[in-house]
């Protein structure tokens, strides 16, 4: 049994987080045991609008205009003992070779089924677009490995409440058999939905 030291953590410091490195594949990571929470989704669904609207750094993750601009495997630490953010490279949109898109895909595919010290995964969708194939593929491979995955369905704002609320409901009705898979809306200018996503974060952190 866990001590009582043990088994507190501490609040997560979203807010200190600055970039560590980026890695072409899993071989070049960090190989410290440090709990990392990744972030993935299609090159166009507000990923590192979302990672920067939660760490308050809006120069933390690039943004762009252009789909498939992060395209390596990005680390972020924190000020948090043992723990990190990854932004894993976007997918699915991106206008580049069909060799470069399948060495992506392999990266992506290696690092959520051999990186140990990953705990969850945020898998963020366009609202209006969500569980496209490479997004059910995301939720297989988590499911399968028995990772965590919460699914955040981001430019809530693009939306109004009726329909956000109706394509919520759809996406908790197509997961509600799998186990350890959420689901959440999120307007990363509006700040809406910040802090149910952190709080989800942490509940993986302290469970560890």
């Amino acid at each position: 049994m866990r001590s009582e030291t043990q088994a507190i953590k501490r609040q997560i410091a979203f807010d200190s987080a600055r970039f560590l490195t980026s890695a072409p594949n899993l071989a070049a990571c960090p190989e410290d045991q440090s709990y990392e929470v990744a972030f993935a989704g299609r090159s166009n669904a507000g990923k590192s609008s979302c990672i920067n609207a939660l760490t308050r750094n809006s120069k933390l993750a690039r943004t762009s205009k252009t789909p498939g601009r992060t395209q390596l495997i990005n680390l972020f630490s924190t000020s948090t003992s043992n723990f990190r953010l990854v932004d894993l490279p976007g997918y699915g949109f991106a206008k580049v070779s069909a060799s470069m898109r399948q060495s992506w895909d392999q990266n992506l595919a290696q690092y959520l089924e051999q990186r140990p010290n990953l705990i969850g995964l945020v898998l963020l969708m366009d609202i209006r677009h969500p569980l496209r194939p490479e997004d059910q593929t995301f939720v297989g491979w988590c499911h399968q490995s028995g990772l965590p995955v919460h699914l955040v369905l981001t430019k809530a704002d693009k939306l109004k409440q009726g329909p956000a609320n109706q394509a919520l409901h759809q996406v908790k009705t197509a997961i509600k058999d799998l186990e350890n898979t959420s689901v959440q809306l999120l307007s990363a200018p509006k700040g809406s939905g910040l802090n149910q996503l952190k709080d989800r974060i942490q509940s993986w952190y302290d469970q560890q």
